[in-house]
């Protein structure tokens, strides 16, 4: 017995709780007995630990265990003191490497050793340590863990440009978050919601970033062990720049630029004529703007997507070069500029990866984002890019964009699987994406299955058990010791019929003034399954009939789908009643997409019976009833999204519910 203010060492309890660790290290030992922290402790580091970073990682410790326990924590430097937590370094471990031994090791000595290879190191240490505090309160279980990541670079890329642009708030609890889990790299990606200077054409009514926020957020992710990097749209991906006054002139097509605003052209056509002699300038105008504002050398320069390049003006201005010489000579050039300021440039693979001749010409000090988000991806375009010596970054994606609720099965295929090929061909960092695209419907906090997955698979991508993942998520993500909320919310996820991107492309094929968007038609085309071969070419009507009748199969479960959504609600409400205060701060959000996610089902039943591809006959009583459900949820749906994001470009979003609310009622 302690009495002291020491260690006590007490037995197992008699059913000992499983231990959930995101991501889970490659080598636990778990020994008998358990340990009591002392109700007045203290966490001491070594005196080769940088001052800073002992700080910082005594401050995590010393918050988490106030929130586990109650407890009130001091910390220090030194040999002269004791503590019941000591972290320090041992030159023995290779970087990122960490040793955490919880143990009984006598009087005077610690109760919990951390050592780190370095100082990320031990970084990572203190973050499993957390999480075991999180669940096991003030009595650990005794453990010994040797561990290090597979992927030296762990990155999350988050998209605050295509109508979401985060509070500052939840970007540094999404820090907070990043850092529990062990990511060091965060890219934010922008098209025009910087308020860039000479540019508010662009991004007048966005809520856009300032310098300031970005450099206080800099110097809040060094603090957390994250590199935060600049990522920007340079030649692709401009549709809303394109679209003002001051820089239509550049694009390919600027003809088109007082066209009606579409999220689906918004995706497709926003790329620069690279021939226009101030095209540089203005690209290069951005990264001089933005690479400032960040401490790092590393700059993502965008470079994806770039389909109408050769198609508009850069072949009508006598240009004889083939689209991959543009492409390449484009992208060496800012290359060459970021080069010049001894930055190391970044940029999407997929333009150069479909382009032999792109790849053979890249300059060799870049790096290569290859993103592939299939979730049944194969290695071809891995091993592809190896084959050239080329350095690059494995790509996958949380699957959340263009969708209320997310697809957490696609998401751990596709994260999985492309995790392991990366090591298998030597990529020097794994990503992750979170994408908006159509307005950014969906909610930042869908986005936490994805996140996890990668957390689990960049770190180890060999232990793939993802039953395990599932329950350790549950258990540190939710707080659910049911098991059941995460189970109910891939089911929600499941039972989409009519989506938001089904909406949007129902919407869109009105060229907004009555006419059929032909554009929209032909992407809906190549896009859709069972759109190939129907006749796209009647009036807005008979296109949008032709789309509902490609869903068909689909509206016919409606019904089923609607009870799945109703028990995933229940189940996840249920399970919440056991969760923590603050794992419950999710359910809201989540409750809200499936109560969206349920309207919309009924709305393309509805839609589906006024175009004659459902049996039955229009119902106007509850078709009104409909759309008043549809406004009155959108209401809500706002006040969430503002809990976490500015208001940024969510009058787009109601202007399609308000729109189908309107169909709804003309009868």
């Amino acid at each position: 017995m302690s009495l002291d203010n020491g260690i006590d060492a007490v037995a197992d309890p008699p059913r000992e709780r499983p231990l959930a660790l995101i991501p889970r290290p490659l080598h636990l030992q778990r020994d008998q007995g358990q340990l009591l922290l002392p109700v007045a402790g203290r966490i001491v580091c070594g005196t080769v630990v940088d001052q800073e970073l002992g700080s910082v990682l005594s401050d995590q410790l010393t918050d988490t265990i106030k929130q586990a326990t109650g407890m009130v924590w001091d910390h220090s430097r030194g040999q002269a003191w004791n503590g019941a937590i000591s972290l320090d370094l041992d030159q023995k471990l290779d970087s990122q490497e960490y040793l955490l031994r919880i143990a009984d090791q006598g009087d005077r000595h610690p109760i919990v050793d951390i050592r780190g290879g370095d100082g990320q190191g031990l970084r990572w240490g203190v973050q499993t340590l957390r999480q075991i505090i999180m669940q096991c309160g003030p009595v650990l279980p005794a453990l010994h863990i040797q561990d290090r990541p597979a992927y030296p670079t762990r990155i999350y890329s988050l998209d605050v440009t295509r109508g979401r642009v985060p509070t500052m708030d939840w970007l540094r609890h999404w820090a907070d978050i990043l850092t529990l889990y062990k990511f060091n790299q965060l890219q934010l990606y922008i098209e025009h919601t910087m308020a860039f200077p000479g540019m508010s054409e662009a991004w007048r009514g966005t809520s856009p970033l300032e310098p300031g926020q970005i450099t206080d957020f800099d110097d809040y992710c060094a603090r957390l062990g994250i590199e935060l990097v600049p990522s920007i749209s340079t030649f692709g991906h401009h549709y809303t720049s394109l679209r003002t006054h001051g820089f239509r002139d550049l694009g390919e097509f600027p003809e088109q630029a007082d066209r009606t605003y579409s999220f689906i052209e918004r995706q497709e056509h926003h790329t620069i004529n690279v021939n226009h002699p101030q095209a540089l300038a203005f690209s290069t105008g951005l990264i001089d703007a933005y690479a400032p504002l960040m401490r790092t050398r590393n700059f993502n320069i965008g470079g994806d997507e770039t389909f109408d390049l050769g198609k508009g003006r850069s072949r009508q201005d006598g240009s004889s070069k083939d689209p991959a010489d543009m492409y390449a000579d484009y992208l060496i050039s800012l290359c060459d500029h970021l080069h010049a300021q001894g930055r190391h440039p970044m940029f999407w693979g997929d333009v150069a990866v479909s382009m032999p001749k792109v790849l053979d010409r890249l300059p060799k000090d870049c790096t290569l984002l290859n993103w592939l988000y299939d979730p049944q991806v194969e290695p071809d375009k891995v091993a592809l890019v190896a084959s050239t010596g080329a350095r690059q970054v494995v790509c996958s994606a949380v699957h959340a964009w263009n969708l209320l609720l997310p697809a957490i099965d696609d998401a751990w295929n596709n994260i999985s699987r492309l995790s392991r090929y990366g090591i298998q061909y030597g990529a020097v960092g794994a990503m992750v994406t979170d994408w908006g695209d159509y307005g950014h419907i969906n909610d930042p906090r869908m986005s936490l299955p994805g996140m996890a997955y990668a957390a689990q698979c960049f770190w180890n991508p060999d232990d793939d058990d993802r039953a395990q993942v599932d329950r350790d998520m549950g258990l540190l993500i939710y707080g659910d010791a049911t098991g059941d909320y995460l189970p109910a919310l891939i089911q929600a996820g499941s039972s989409a019929v009519f989506g938001w991107e089904d909406m949007v492309r129902y919407w869109e094929l009105d060229d907004g003034h009555g006419g059929l968007n032909q554009d929209v038609a032909d992407f809906l085309a190549s896009a859709l399954p069972g759109m190939n071969g129907l006749n796209l070419s009647a009036d807005v009507r008979e296109a949008r009939r032709n789309m509902l009748m490609a869903l068909r199969n689909r509206f016919e479960q409606v019904d089923q789908r609607d009870a799945l959504l109703v028990d995933a609600a229940a189940r996840m409400g249920r399970a919440a009643a056991e969760c923590r205060a603050d794992a419950r701060r999710t359910l809201q959000a989540q409750l809200m997409a499936v109560h969206g996610q349920r309207l919309f089902n009924a709305l393309g039943r509805s839609l589906g019976v006024r175009h004659g591809v459902l049996p039955g006959a229009k119902d106007a009583m509850a078709d009104g009833d409909l759309a008043d459900a549809l406004e009155i949820w959108f209401e809500s749906y706002a006040t969430v999204w503002r809990q976490v994001s500015r208001e940024s470009e969510l009058g787009r979003i109601a202007s399609v519910i308000w729109g189908f609310a309107d169909i709804l009622r003309k009868g």
